[in-house]
């Protein structure tokens, strides 16, 4: 990345006359992908660890619920902090707290040790993805869409990999070899270094120029709360559905077609790898057409998959969460893309607060799911969570494209 710097910066990058710094988002998504392998493994881990401690679901629930909910609260404070002060250098430090979640995941002794070393993945979370989402509409010169599913694919290709780490790596050679990915986060904090240099200079740079202000918001306050809390209403459906898959799909697998472990973690690989061709596409395609567009096809177009997946045999299960995990995941990109746009300034704030959701209402669903499965069965947790892309509906109280480009 040496040498290369923004022609011309706006605040929290929201310029659409700076060129696009291809080589920083690229080196975001590289690092979010390994940021993520990290905090996958939890999830993928569960079966090794529900054998190995035995672990009751509501257990299980649990471990997610800590990982998500210590992320949840810290990303808004992290990205209000970071939009009145910016730390160049804070995604390295996030990284390197990660080191310390996996070391204690690998080599702790009892559930409480397992509890700390998810609530310290949660802190790395926190501290990586609101200040990269920034960096990365700093780096996206106008194409803001793209910059984000660039940043974002990176985190699903991260979620994909774990499933594989563990079938192929943990479970063959024991808990303990996950120290290995420590070297993973690693190469993280060196590269967040590099990203963090360069983010150093562009803000000199924008100092420097003294950059126009911040446009005004485009909406009435009215219309912006309304807006933005249909947009909170969609993550949560369709954070739930994915926390129903992230951390329970392979027990589904496991009781309802006699999977074994390695097979049903093959069969997450599938779905979680379908969701970086979702995310990936979805930024590209509203650059082009509009957020409003990306969220109508996501949330709703998806239901009808979902409502068939609990009723299909194994191998229509794996073609319904490939189509499930690509059209599913382009939303979020578009959500978060429009809601900056809303209120434009508080990149790092609505960054914190949309991701931070994600990772809320993720663990919060994966205790409550856990708790369901215990009572009624794992079946019965995707039969109900099959519903929640109807959610989608509420997209039409969304702003179109031309209202939130006028002032």
């Amino acid at each position: 990345m040496r040498g290369r710097r923004m022609s011309a910066v706006a605040t929290d990058g929201d310029a659409t006359g700076a060129r696009t710094v291809w080589a920083v988002i690229l080196a975001l998504s590289v690092a979010h992908t390994l940021n993520d392998v990290v905090q996958s493994l939890l999830s993928a881990l569960f079966p090794v660890l529900h054998d190995e401690f035995a672990l009751s679901f509501g257990q299980i629930g649990f471990l997610a619920f800590a990982f998500s909910v210590t992320a949840s609260i810290l990303q808004p404070v992290v990205g209000l902090v970071t939009d009145r002060r910016a730390m160049p250098h804070s995604l390295a430090v996030g990284m390197a707290v990660n080191i310390g979640g996996v070391l204690m995941l690998a080599w702790s002794q009892s559930y409480a040790g397992l509890v700390i070393g998810a609530v310290l993945v949660g802190v790395g979370s926190a501290v990586f993805h609101p200040e990269a989402s920034r960096v990365a509409r700093m780096a996206a010169g106008g194409r803001f869409g793209t910059a984000q599913s660039l940043f974002q694919a990176g985190g699903n290709i991260g979620h994909a990999v774990g499933p594989l780490l563990a079938a192929f790596v943990v479970v063959p050679l024991g808990r303990p070899s996950l120290a290995l990915v420590s070297l993973v986060a690693v190469a993280g904090v060196i590269v967040l270094g590099r990203v963090g240099a360069w983010h150093a200079r562009a803000l000199a740079e924008r100092a420097t120029q003294r950059a126009s202000s911040v446009r005004p918001e485009p909406l009435g306050r009215g219309r912006i709360g309304l807006a933005l809390g249909v947009l909170v209403i969609l993550v949560f459906s369709k954070h739930i559905y994915s926390a129903a898959m992230t951390s329970y799909y392979t027990f589904y697998l496991i009781e309802r077609f006699g999977f074994g472990t390695q097979g049903a973690q093959l069969m997450l690989f599938l779905f979680l790898g379908a969701t970086v061709v979702g995310v990936a596409t979805g930024g590209f395609v509203g650059d082009r057409f509009g957020a409003l567009a990306v969220i109508w096809i996501s949330i709703l177009g998806v239901l009808p998959f979902t409502l068939m997946l609990p009723h299909v045999g194994p191998v229509a299960a794996g073609v319904m969460s490939v189509a499930i995990g690509i059209v599913l995941s382009a939303a979020f990109p578009a959500i978060l893309v429009m809601a900056q746009e809303m209120v434009p300034g508080r990149v790092g704030l609505i960054g914190g607060i949309f991701f931070g959701l994600a990772f809320g209402v993720g663990g919060v669903a994966a205790a409550a799911l856990g708790l369901l499965a215990d009572a009624r069965g794992i079946v019965a947790v995707f039969e109900i969570c099959a519903w929640l892309p109807a959610a989608g509906l509420l997209a039409v109280f969304l702003p179109r494209r031309a209202a939130l480009r006028a002032g």
